[in-house]
């Protein structure tokens, strides 16, 4: 969501043209009714709405009279990934693409099964298909274990910094430490000097385009990666020479830590205890959170994943949901939410036009929310900003707001992505 980070996805979509190159959620109030009449026999509509459940009964429907149905499986196969229901999601997408073969978002989804699973050369090749060379390029050259994590079975990293957005320690191929943004919007990223020094070769490049600046982006393997007590070894990397935030005064971080580092980890980003927290991912580990949850009463919600490294939930905005929100934290600049102007005329919130800024040199209004809320964690009066920013277009299902990094600076955060749960929690986590 900041101004720096280019989505890893976006940008090795560009490659190809280089030389290199679970249950939903209930309806927004207000517009119920109409959607409900609109959609009571159109599984789209369900879908668009994040009525997820309910969508894929009405695809399965589809499926049952004509099981070949292109549309119905691609959109079965999507529901199921979006909740890493891997085996749905591999049949239904492989049935949708061998009906469609050039259906690119399919064919990206699929692969993302496999990604997902760490299972790389299996997603290289239906890449290659989509015409994503680069990426495909990217993953066949991971040799080993891809993502092999060593170590401890817990680690607690202390953040080095709050604002603009958390910054953490980690070891680039033992060289270190250096200080990395946290931001669940990104990827794991590598400044130019800090690829250099470890001595990274790209296998692709291509072109970014993020916060108004535009640069060439490097795509590569990194062999290890420490986080405190734990590390990372054989992990698709990409680095640039983009600006990244900073607080004033200080250097320029060394990267960005994303979602694809979350991901295998159960993962905490307690903001309230400035410390990042990284779970292996056993039932072990998962029992004993879960019961460190509920003592502490944590709010616990549904979790998605849309494209690799967005994390999806349910939220409110005033009196509108719970709908679909996006957890993008990468939001630096004190911001809270962000909505669009549509949403926010739906959420009864003054959107203040005359005083227009900017946000990645796009332009948007301040707009603050009388109640801003996941569950039982709520925010009154945060500031927020209103404008085109939110991914619909790209997850093709509606999303009322994305909540960003001031929103949860009094919680610890923690993504579940076994289970698929987000618990968000008032007080520091152990």
């Amino acid at each position: 969501m900041n101004g720096f980070r280019p989505s890893r996805r976006s940008a090795l979509e560009l490659l190809g043209a280089a030389t290199l190159g679970a249950g939903g959620v209930g309806m927004a109030s207000g517009t119920a009714h109409a959607a409900q009449t609109a959609s009571a026999a159109d599984p789209d509509e369900l879908f668009r709405r994040g009525r997820f459940k309910e969508a894929e009964r009405g695809y399965r429907e589809l499926l049952r009279a004509n099981p070949d149905d292109q549309h119905a499986n691609a959109q079965v196969g999507y529901i199921a990934l979006l909740s890493n229901r891997f085996q749905d999601a591999e049949t239904h997408l492989t049935k949708a693409t061998e009906l469609a073969p050039d259906d690119r978002f399919s064919l990206t989804q699929l692969a993302d099964t496999f990604v997902r699973q760490d299972q790389l050369g299996r997603a290289a090749p239906i890449l290659e298909r989509a015409g994503n060379k680069g990426y495909a390029t990217q993953l066949a050259s991971v040799s080993g274990t891809p993502y092999q994590v060593n170590g401890a079975q817990s680690t607690r990293i202390p953040f080095r910094g709050l604002d603009p957005l958390p910054l953490v320690e980690a070891s680039v191929s033992g060289r270190g430490p250096r200080r990395f943004l946290l931001d669940t919007g990104g990827t794991l990223s590598l400044s130019m000097e800090t690829a250099e020094e470890a001595g990274l070769e790209y296998v692709a490049t291509g072109r970014g385009r993020a916060g108004g600046q535009t640069f060439t982006m490097y795509f590569g393997v990194l062999d290890s990666f420490r986080m405190g007590d734990v590390e990372l070894r054989n992990i698709p990397v990409h680095w640039h020479d983009a600006k990244m935030p900073a607080a004033l005064g200080d250097p320029q971080p060394s990267g960005v830590i994303g979602t694809t580092i979350f991901y295998h980890f159960l993962t905490t980003m307690d903001y309230a205890g400035r410390a990042l927290v990284l779970r292996q991912k056993n039932g072990e580990n998962l029992r004993e959170f879960q019961a460190e949850a509920r003592r502490s009463g944590a709010e616990k919600l549904p979790l998605w994943l849309a494209f690799d490294h967005f994390p999806c939930t349910v939220g409110s905005l005033n009196h509108l949901g719970p709908g679909m929100v996006s957890l993008d934290t990468g939001g630096s600049g004190g911001i809270g939410v962000v909505t669009t102007e549509e949403m926010a005329r739906r959420a009864g919130i003054r959107v203040d036009r005359d005083r227009a800024t900017s946000f990645n040199r796009i332009p948007v209004y301040p707009c603050v929310p009388d109640r801003a809320s996941l569950g039982k964690a709520v925010a009154r009066d945060i500031y927020s900003i209103a404008g085109p920013l939110l991914m619909d277009d790209r997850f093709r299902f509606e999303t009322i707001a994305n909540f960003t990094h001031a929103f949860f600076k009094p919680y610890a955060i923690t993504f579940d992505f076994t289970e698929m749960n987000f618990y968000i929690a008032g007080k520091p986590s152990n």
